[in-house]
């Protein structure tokens, strides 16, 4: 019987590992094994700015205060994610899935260590390979239409990071209509309650540098997610164009009618996507 290779769940900012539990249930009853990791500065491994929970609130104090995960970069966490591969994988190739920021996260790994990633499937994520950091793309033509830059409470310049404040009711709405707006409403608040409130700068304002013989022989798969309001169709598309001019061979592209968290709104489907990466 031939041996299938682990699969790694990758998340984005804000989120953490428990983003892919319902995929993971899926996949595992596909006889598909997978883990998901938390990435540098998100999830068990965040770390909280004070003001966030100092009562009364103070938004001046949040929007000021320095990150405590300013320090990190996409090296930074392509380095630590590199080694997590490593050991999932018992040293063998395992194919990572990579959500959003993920996939600056998860460009920089297959660059950096090839041999340990036999393919990544990326679900509507930024993948920066054409030279320029993910902050760049914010301004491009195909970013119209995204609502995430109205939720930051903070100047990035400033505290270090992108900062929401996840704990106002009163962008309850925003952050649903942003993230999850197929969601039912059930799972996306107590999807929102997860929600860390800072995610480092560093990752989309770092230039990263892929090569053809390194990241470009990686098999590449990417699921575009048709009613994303977090990044666009457009600059989904856009990412597909450039991953193709610098791989070996052409995007495996899969189609989903969800919003930007087919994780929660359509796990079953999603599941048989990575599934059908692996075969």
């Amino acid at each position: 019987m031939k041996k299938i290779q682990p699969v790694v769940l990758v998340h984005g900012f804000w989120h953490g590992s428990w983003s892919w539990s319902l995929v993971a249930e899926h996949l595992a009853g596909a006889g598909i094994q997978s883990v998901a990791v938390d990435i540098e500065g998100h999830g068990l491994r965040a770390s909280i700015p004070a003001s966030r929970s100092a009562r009364p609130f103070d938004p001046a104090a949040f929007a000021t205060e320095p990150s405590p995960v300013a320090h990190i970069t996409a090296s930074s966490a392509a380095a630590d994610l590199v080694e997590r591969i490593r050991m999932i994988g018992g040293g063998e190739p395992c194919l990572v899935v990579a959500h959003s920021m993920g996939g600056v996260i998860a460009t920089a790994a297959a660059e950096l260590a090839p041999e340990l990633i036999s393919g990544i499937c990326y679900v509507s994520a930024f993948v920066p390979v054409a030279g320029a950091p993910v902050f760049s793309y914010l301004s491009y033509p195909e970013n119209e239409g995204e609502k995430v830059i109205r939720l930051f409470a903070a100047d990035p310049a400033v505290v270090g990071a992108l900062r929401i404040d996840t704990l106002d009711p009163a962008r309850r709405d925003e952050i649903k209509e942003t993230f999850y707006n197929d969601v039912d409403d059930h799972a996306a608040d107590a999807a929102i309650t997860l929600l860390r409130s800072d995610a480092p700068a560093g990752v989309i304002t770092e230039e990263l540098t892929v090569t053809e013989q390194r990241y470009g022989s990686v098999p590449h798969s990417y699921v575009v997610c048709g009613q994303d309001n977090t990044i666009p169709v457009a600059l989904q598309r856009l990412a597909i164009r450039e991953i193709d001019a610098v791989s070996a061979s052409p995007t495996n592209v899969i189609e989903l009618d969800s919003s930007h968290s087919p994780f929660l709104s359509q796990p079953a489907e999603l599941a048989k996507a990575i599934a059908t990466v692996l075969t």
